[in-house]
């Protein structure tokens, strides 16, 4: 039996040997990190680097994405409480811009489009970070929050999403 190679096979297993990163995703609460809900693979692109999910078990809607400081998910007690997954630091922010901001704009370069979760609480839409290299990945945290994010540190600061709720360490 022959093999044939179309050119549809060939960009099949073009693209699953580009995916750069998996990162493994699970939830986390003030207890530490629980059940794990998928992974997401992160590939660089000329366009800057392409975040796929593929989670299950989420809240329906959209909910802020970021990539965060540290390569941590384990929480961290602050005025007088435990909180999921401090230990993951802030947005990622090596230029001390001090702003959330669009992942198109000059602020954190950890801000990522929010990541949308369908009907079934499943996620699967890729998004592109622009400003993202693969340099920047190493030994950070990827973090998804509680509701959505207006990407601006107003009416409330970063973009007003909630609680961290599922987070992966980038290795």
């Amino acid at each position: 039996m022959k093999l044939k190679l179309t050119s549809l096979s060939l960009m099949l297993c073009a693209g699953s040997a580009m995916a750069d990163t998996t990162v493994q995703m699970s939830m986390v609460d003030a207890k530490g990190v629980s059940a794990s809900v998928g992974q997401v693979s992160i590939t660089e692109s000329k366009y800057g680097m392409v975040f796929s999910p593929s989670l299950k078990g989420l809240p329906p809607g959209l909910h802020g994405f970021h990539l965060h400081q540290n390569p941590s998910c384990e929480p961290k007690e602050k005025d007088g409480k435990m909180v999921p997954a401090l230990a993951a630091g802030g947005h990622y922010d090596p230029s001390d811009s001090k702003r959330h901001d669009t992942p198109w704009s000059d602020g954190h370069l950890g801000d990522l489009p929010a990541l949308f979760v369908d009907a079934e609480g499943n996620a699967n839409q890729p998004v592109l970070a622009p400003r993202l290299k693969t340099a920047d990945l190493a030994s950070r945290s990827l973090m998804v929050h509680v509701g959505g994010d207006n990407h601006a540190d107003h009416p409330a600061p970063l973009g007003g999403g909630g609680a961290r709720m599922v987070c992966g360490v980038i290795k």
